[in-house]
């Protein structure tokens, strides 16, 4: 056996480097530790504050009901799916879900993944491949982002928002086959809503595909909750519709809702789905009961908006930019990360969790506060939000 010389030198010694160099940037990430369950208020770090940096929109993640759903639910068909769909079987809850979805969106039918960004990343990637082209908002979440990378279709990224670019860059002669335009109905940094009037129209014109990941406004926007395209009125001309059950249905996973010829392509061709074992049964229950919910209690979503809006114009008016938001998803956009970094250590003193977001969740120059706002949020805690950042900029 042939000896091998020591050595001093080990694969993974660049990482120590690598860390260092995110820390003197101030952009190293650490997992702030949370007790009990998700809510306005919660235990961070042994702390207890009061929680902005949820997406649980309508605080449904700790709502009771979701949680005797679980075990009515684990009781019945147990807590593991034991393998992807195709193999182990779509369960009861699961295919309860899938038809409620469709039936939710308006649609012929809906496929449920682990995940959304399962959902995304499948779906573009299903969707087109080499010789196609996908064209993408420079804004859009990671998952519609990776996704685009991994069909090794041509990709393309417009500027935020910029229907107009996006209409010029396929007015281009192109040997492309398929077409697909990827947008965010909402911003989850920016907060702010996509185009999708424009977008539609563009995308009609050139005979493109429409994809839009509504995970951020499905339950929070539109008269039904089904998110921005319900909002502006083309739901209807939105072929490829994503969502979350993580965000505002206080659950886990992502779907996708359409046609049934799309949904059977994905049900064949979306490889996170077809190699990802199913979520539970039990967590498909928790979204069934979650989507009652939505439905029977509107007044979530409409004080949640009323009162974001009321907060952005407060927030505006002691001179912070909240940048073009305009949901319960609020930039306080600062710029440096350094910045961000130390108003939400100050924050966090006076008892408010408020996460800094810094590059490249966000791109240079606009690191800032994310606040994010849920119908669990009393106008007392608003208030000490509102007071407590006020203070900040005149300190």
């Amino acid at each position: 056996m042939p000896s091998h010389p020591a050595t001093t030198h080990r694969p993974l010694d660049w990482i120590d480097a690598a860390l260092a160099a995110l820390d003197e940037q101030g952009l190293r990430r650490r997992r702030p530790e949370r007790a009990g369950p998700q809510g306005a208020r919660a235990v961070i770090d042994g702390r207890k504050l009061v929680n902005f940096g949820s997406n649980d929109y309508l605080g449904l993640a700790g709502d009771p009901r979701l949680a005797e759903a679980v075990r009515e639910a684990a009781a019945r068909e147990g807590w593991g799916s034991g393998a992807s769909p195709l193999l182990g079987g779509l369960g009861e809850s699961h295919r309860r879900l899938e038809a409620r979805l469709a039936e939710f969106e308006g649609t012929e039918a809906a496929l449920v993944f682990p995940s959304g960004f399962a959902a995304n990343c499948g779906t573009v990637a299903a969707l087109v491949g080499p010789g196609d082209v996908v064209c993408c908002d420079r804004k859009n979440h990671a998952s519609l982002l990776d996704g685009c990378r991994l069909s090794r279709a041509d990709f393309r990224v417009y500027p935020h928002n910029d229907f107009a670019r996006l209409d010029r860059m396929l007015a281009r002669p192109s040997e492309h086959g398929r077409r697909l335009i990827g947008t965010d109905g909402l911003f989850s940094m920016d907060g702010d809503l996509a185009p999708l009037v424009e977008l539609v129209e563009v995308a009609e014109r050139h005979g493109a595909m429409l994809l839009v990941d509504e995970a951020h406004a499905t339950g929070v926007f539109g008269p039904g909750g089904r998110g921005v395209a319900e909002h502006l009125g083309v739901e209807g001309r939105v072929p490829v519709r994503i969502g979350t059950l993580s965000k505002a249905l206080g659950c886990a996973g992502g779907f996708v809702a359409g046609s049934r010829r799309l949904i059977e392509w994905l049900l064949n061709r979306a490889r996170p789905y077809l190699f990802s074992t199913a979520m539970p049964s039990a967590a498909a229950a928790a979204a069934l009961t979650a989507l009652q919910i939505v439905e029977a209690e509107p007044d979530r979503r409409n004080g949640l908006l009323a009162r974001a809006a009321g907060l952005r114009e407060r927030l505006a008016a002691q001179g912070w930019d909240t940048g073009g938001s305009a949901s319960q998803i609020i930039p306080v956009i600062v710029g440096r990360p350094e910045r961000a970094v130390e108003l939400s250590r100050q924050l966090r003193n006076r008892g408010l969790y408020v996460p800094a977001i810094r590059p490249p969740t966000v791109p240079e120059g606009e690191a800032c506060l994310r606040v994010s706002l849920t119908s669990a949020h009393t106008p007392e805690m608003i208030e000490r939000l509102v007071t407590a950042l006020e203070e900040s900029a005149s300190g």
